[in-house]
């Protein structure tokens, strides 16, 4: 027998959502290829590659964050000193099927 099911995402800014079901509310923070979750599951990295479905989800360890954090770091520092080699370095690796 089937039933019904409810969710609705609501976009505060670029990359940050907020999620609504029937069975919680839970955050997202990031896009298109990385995600970090925060819900009733508590948190969770979901790494994936665009425009296959194909994805990897893992809990949120101490280490796993502060390595996404050092890796935010840097790729901030990149762009402040090029922002066009950073542009068409996150651009090079996503399929172009669409």
């Amino acid at each position: 027998m089937g039933y019904f099911r409810f969710r609705k995402t609501i976009s505060i800014l670029p990359g940050v959502r907020i999620n609504l079901s029937k069975t919680g509310v839970s955050g997202s923070l990031g896009g298109h290829g990385a995600t970090v979750n925060v819900g009733k599951k508590g948190q969770q990295v979901t790494l994936g590659i665009p425009g296959t479905g194909l994805s990897y989800r893992t809990p949120l360890s101490t280490t796993l964050f502060i390595g996404l954090i050092l890796v935010a770091v840097v790729a901030g520092i990149a762009y402040l000193v090029a922002p066009d080699a950073v542009k068409a370095l996150l651009h090079w690796w996503q399929p172009r099927w669409f």
